[in-house]
């Protein structure tokens, strides 16, 4: 009985910790102003090789892509943002096999970029 007791306190010491530490992934924010003559499937394209990144980069959690409401700076359209696992996993994406399959598409048809990069 003591230590199922110690057990459970032990769990419950541990999620109460878990609970208080600031996430530790890192938000990858990437504001896009696309080439004139891009084409309505160009970029598309773009955007759907954006989302299948995390299958082929293990370090990407998550990418949105959807646009609410957005308020860029003159001419920036689209809003793509990637949450890495960490730092390290960022840095790691820089020039990875995942990122030079996703700049094939993206490059061509983009004419300027702004990222930033956020953590806890």
């Amino acid at each position: 009985m003591k230590t199922a007791l110690g057990i459970i306190l032990c769990l419950f010491l541990f999620a109460a910790a878990a609970w208080g530490e600031a996430p530790s992934t890192v938000i990858h924010i990437i504001q896009v102003k696309w080439k004139v003559d891009a084409t309505p499937e160009q970029i598309k394209a773009v955007v759907d090789a954006v989302q299948q990144l995390p299958a082929k980069f293990p370090g990407l959690k998550r990418v949105w892509t959807r646009n609410v409401r957005y308020q860029g700076q003159e001419g920036f359209k689209q809003a793509i943002v990637m949450e890495f696992e960490s730092l390290d996993a960022l840095k790691k994406y820089e020039n990875s096999a995942a990122q030079k399959w996703w700049y094939e598409l993206y490059v061509p048809v983009r004419e300027d970029s702004r990222t930033d990069d956020v953590t806890n």
